[in-house]
């Protein structure tokens, strides 16, 4: 745990909560996607379920990151340790849950990989805790799930600890959080994710590193999604058109770019999983998208400030982002979607320069 990154107030929660010995039994860890909460959890786990932790010289408590436990974890074959995720809604026996979107968490995951382990014995009482759940992206769990995980929160089998990783907290039901101890997350500043990035092993170019840090914004798993998916091609592919955009042009081939990158994205990730949607694929490349698009923005609003130079295009210009986000969200075709965006763009600059 000493070793997790920019996030020492929520440390310093979690430690004094351990080393009182008043560990509460259910937690949501809450904040953007991709800053570390996951990993926090993780390193709480090993505590929990490492019968040797113990003060180190520094006075934190900590697991042994050599030992059993430790290994166990990172390996992911703890058999006390229960992470819970939307992807295992492909092995509950319920078969009209498997044949299912995999685009929430729905009651049958609940009780099959939550409610019915949660009431079996750990494998060792030795520990701060016998089991520990961690339920990832817990904004997921539709609403029948959250009343079944409910009921495990109000009466916890003992040795029992619950964590729900959100970046949406507010989509949890008021009593599920009246009954967590509440734990916030921020970006990393850029300092920290220099130094993730060295540590991540990452050998990039110094313009790529630079482009990486500016487009994270302080969160190491998007550094990931974007290292892994090749994003900074999706930028130099786009850059060019928005440039394009904002001098008045009309580069007609942008929304067929766009299109053309998401389907081959969705495709490679269907291959991966055949269980998962090429629906969920579709969506989480739009939403890379929208984040590339949202971050050149950013960058030409910034050097209009700098140059005393009009904002005002460059802010309807989120708002039409943002727009088509909410339009994916209402299930409106994908492709029709970003080629309207780009129209709207197009004439927005060009009444601009006008």
């Amino acid at each position: 745990m000493q070793h997790i990154l920019g996030h020492s107030r929520a440390i310093e929660t979690l430690q004094a909560a351990l080393q009182a010995g008043r560990l509460h039994h259910a937690w949501i860890f809450h904040g953007p996607a991709g800053v570390g909460k996951r990993t926090t959890a993780e390193a709480l786990a090993a505590i929990l379920l490492d019968p040797g932790a113990a003060p180190n010289l520094a006075g934190v408590i900590d697991a042994d990151p050599l030992g059993r436990t430790a290994r166990l974890i990172a390996a992911g074959t703890h058999p006390d340790l229960h992470v819970v995720h939307r992807g295992l809604s492909s092995y509950v026996s319920d078969a009209r849950t498997r044949r299912g979107k995999q685009t929430n968490i729905p009651a049958e995951v609940v009780r099959e990989f939550i409610v019915e382990p949660a009431s079996r014995s750990g494998h060792n009482s030795a520990s701060r805790a016998s089991k520990v759940f961690i339920i990832d992206e817990a904004e997921l769990l539709d609403e029948n799930g959250q009343n079944i995980l409910l009921k495990t929160l109000e009466e916890p089998p003992p040795g029992t600890v619950l964590i729900l990783i959100t970046s949406h907290e507010d989509e949890l039901l008021p009593t599920i959080r009246s009954r967590c101890q509440r734990v916030a997350f921020g970006p990393l500043d850029d300092e920290a994710m220099g130094k993730w990035i060295a540590a991540a092993g990452f050998d990039l170019p110094a313009a790529q590193q630079r482009w990486l840090v500016h487009f994270a914004q302080g969160s190491p798993g998007l550094a990931t999604q974007a290292v892994r998916n090749g994003l900074f091609e999706w930028h130099e592919m786009l850059a060019p058109m928005i440039r394009d955009l904002q001098s008045g042009g009309y580069p007609a081939e942008m929304g067929s770019t766009i299109a053309k990158l998401i389907d081959a994205y969705a495709t490679a990730r269907q291959k991966e999983n055949p269980n998962a949607s090429k629906e969920s694929g579709n969506r989480e490349a739009a939403d890379f998208v929208f984040i590339l698009l949202a971050r050149e923005i950013a960058a030409l609003l910034g050097g209009a400030i700098t140059a005393g130079g009009d904002v005002e295009p460059h802010l309807r210009a989120i708002e039409l982002v943002h727009e088509a986000e909410r339009q994916l969200d209402s299930h409106l075709n994908l492709s029709q979607v970003f080629e309207n965006l780009v129209i709207q763009w197009a004439n927005l600059f060009d009444q601009a320069a006008t």
